[in-house]
Order: structure tokens, then sequence, then C-alpha cells
């Protein structure tokens, strides 16, 4: 156990606010474990933080709080699950819109077809159909619930043209420009958007989280070696000093789907499979997900190569095939979306971390000009942006393969997050 004493003899301060007659050895030794040797000076905020019992400090996943995870049992789908689960994406969608001040007085579609009189009118619809006309404008069919509109948005407006280009089927957004009856003409097209008052969190403590991409185990490609010298690393024997130093403050460890390389996944696979037993697949998982240091919370969710449903929202990995990495006592296990939240202290709420696979992005890397231009599939980080900027996961219906829910949508980013984590692509 370390003692104050021994601490201020290494050189470490305690800040003047803290009552050192108050904390106990056992403390300060989880603290200074937790922390390293560069450990520098300690303060009331970092004494809170190890102020727990080494019993309830036992059980690693506590470091960690699932905000939502999709866990729901499955169901028969109908017709009118499909109608009601877009009635609640266009509703949602359209109250973060309403937020925004250029759409503050919006009316329906309704009535700008009784409008008799050209006037600026502003609305929220979504995009039924998309077409060039003659003259090289661009014509929007646009839908709310109560009618149907033509919205044309020339191409001498070179800024909202193009803007106008990468707009998708079935996104919900706001327009604005002179309409009336069968038509407006538009000036402005709006996104719901992250709001400008989005705070960028800045965490007190110097904490590390790593992300581990589709790793795939029981493939003839899966990265063996690359995968033990992480977990060397990761346990402190391998590196430099200042690799070392970092290793230590590595707090937790996320997975962003596909563990394993799946069963029939494509025609002729297993001519790539090393491991042809799906359960013996998470068996290997495992093996080497528990030479990951216990302490370390591994957060695991679903990719379009797990054990499970394919259809988005998916649910957690199924118990009955990944027994084995269930069993493991540092990990948890969520659903594809799912959304979590990390380093929460009682003085700092911690980073929201928003779970997707990437069941979309090959759609959108392949749909949108800009993106396309710029590296398609190379360019994820467009992708993603493009969708946090849509507030939605998949906003075009084939994008991914979805399956209706009628209590909310769960692909909706409602919740703005701190950090949007996702896989699939095999890229950086």
């Amino acid at each position: 156990m370390v003692t104050i004493q021994e601490l201020t003899d290494q050189g470490v301060f305690f800040d003047p606010e803290v009552d050192t007659s108050s904390l106990d050895n056992e403390l300060l030794d989880r603290l200074v474990k937790d922390q390293g040797s560069d450990l520098f000076v300690i303060d009331n905020q970092m004494i809170e933080k190890y102020k727990i019992s080494p019993k309830e400090n036992t059980d690693s996943r506590s470091a960690v709080k699932i905000v939502w995870s999709y866990e729901q049992p499955p169901s028969k789908r109908s017709y009118a699950d499909f109608v009601r689960s877009g009635q609640i994406r266009f509703r949602q969608i359209e109250h973060m819109l309403k937020g925004r001040q250029e759409l503050a007085n919006t009316t329906s579609i309704s009535r700008i077809r009784a409008k008799s009189d050209k006037e600026h009118v502003a609305f929220i619809g979504s995009v039924v159909d998309k077409a060039m006309t003659a003259n090289g404008n661009i014509m929007f069919t646009i839908e709310d619930v109560t009618a149907q509109i033509k919205v044309m948005v020339g191409n001498k407006k070179k800024e909202l043209f193009d803007l106008a280009q990468e707009i998708q089927f079935d996104e919900t957004l706001g327009f604005s420009g002179m309409g009336g009856g069968e038509i407006v003409f538009c000036d402005n097209i709006l996104y719901p958007d992250i709001p400008l008052t989005k705070e960028l969190k800045k965490s007190p403590l110097e904490e590390y989280a790593i992300f581990v991409g589709d790793p795939h185990f029981g493939s003839k490609s899966f990265l063996k070696n690359d995968f033990k010298r992480f977990l060397s690393w990761i346990n402190g024997t391998s590196g430099n000093d200042e690799q070392k130093k970092l290793a230590k403050k590595v707090k937790y460890v996320f997975i962003t789907g596909d563990l394993i390389e799946g069963v029939g996944i494509y025609p002729g696979q297993e001519e790539d499979l090393e491991v042809r037993d799906i359960t013996k697949q998470y068996e290997l998982a495992a093996e080497y997900l528990k030479l990951i240091p216990s302490h370390l919370p591994v957060i695991l969710f679903t990719g379009n190569h797990d054990a499970g449903r394919i259809s988005e929202p998916q649910l957690p990995l199924f118990k009955e095939y990944a027994q084995a990495v269930f069993d493991l006592p540092n990990v948890i296990i969520v659903s594809n979306p799912a959304l979590l939240n990390i380093g929460a202290t009682k003085s700092f709420p911690g980073f929201d971390c928003l779970l997707y696979h990437g069941g979309s992005f090959i759609y959108y890397a392949d749909s949108i000009p800009h993106i396309r231009a710029a590296g398609g599939q190379k360019r994820v980080d467009l992708v993603m942006k493009y969708l946090l900027q849509r507030r939605h996961l998949a906003p075009t219906h084939n994008a991914a393969m979805t399956i209706p829910t009628t209590d909310r949508d769960w692909l909706l980013i409602d919740r703005v997050p701190d950090l949007f984590i996702s896989g699939h692509i095999h890229r950086v």
C-alpha cells in the first residue's frame, strides 16, 4: 500500500483543498495503479472518482453506462408497422427541424396547395421523388402527413443546387421558397444538423479508449500477429516507455462489430474460413479477449457477420452461439446501434458514444456526389458527417436492411453524441 509520505517523496503534490487526513492508503493505492507513474498532482476531483470500496470496484463494467440498447424480442411485422414507423420518424425529425429559426413558422403542404396566390412559404417534408428537368433544374416531390407538392431548385443558385444534388430519397428536410398551388420555387433547404450550442466536452482526467474494428475471428485473413502485438502492448509488455505509459491510461476497449467471420455470409465463404463452426469462432474470439486486462471493460456491438438478425436495429449477439464471449466478466454486449456513456465522474457528465456498425455507409459512399468524388468508401468520415447532419443512421429506406419499429425510430440520432463510433468499411 502506498502512503502519503511515499507519494510526496516521489514528487507527487496534493492540491491545497484536499483534506489529506481523510485519505486512506487503499484509496491512494487504487489511484496510483490506475493513473500510472506519471501522476503529478492529486486534487479533490480525482479523490472523488476513486472514493469507492475495492468490492464495488471489482466489476470493470460499472464504468460504462448503457443509455439504450435495442433488445426487443423478434415479432411479426405488417404493412401497418411500416406506415407507423415512417410516421414516427417524420414527427421526430420534424420536431428537430422546427427548432431551427428559419423554420419556426412552417405550414402544412395541404395549406400551401390551397393558396391561390404565390407567397413565401416554409414547410417540412420527406423526399418522395427526385428528377432532372429538361432545363437542368432539379424537381423534387415532397410530402408530409397532409399532401404532396413539387419543389423546384434552379441551377442558377450554385450552392443551393449543389446541396440539392446530395439529397436522397426519404430524407426529411425543411424547405422555403415562393409557392402556392402545385409548386414551390425553392430558395433554401435545411437539414436537422447538429445544434451550434452542442458542447465540445473535455474530461478532467486523461483517459483513453481503444477502438478495434472488425477483427473477423475465424477468417484466414484474421490479423493474428497484429492482434497479439496489440495484446502485448495493452498488457504493458511491449512498446517503448511512452507507449507503455499510454497503455496504462487506457480505460475502455471497443470492438465495432463483426467480432467473428461468420458462416454462410457470402457464396464460397467456406474457402476463406480457418474455423468453419460459428460457435467455435466465438470460442476462439473469447480466448483472445480474455487476454485483455480484466479491469478494462470491453464493449462489443453486433455486425453483419455476427450471429444474429441482420436487419437493423440489430439485437445483441445471440447467446446460444456466443456463450463463451458472454462468460467473460469484463465484456459488455449491446445492440447495433446503441448509445453508451463513458468517463463520467461526480463533476463531469461523461461522453455519449453512439455505436453503429455502418450498414448504410456503402450506400452513401456510392450515392453522394461529393463523397464519391473524394474517394467513396475511403472517406467514411464524410459519410458519418452526412448522417449526423441528417440526424439519422439510414435516412434512405434501402440504404441498409432495416426493420420497422413502432415505439421509436432506433436509428434516429435524437441525442447528439460526443463520439460516433463505427466499423464495417475496414478503413480508418
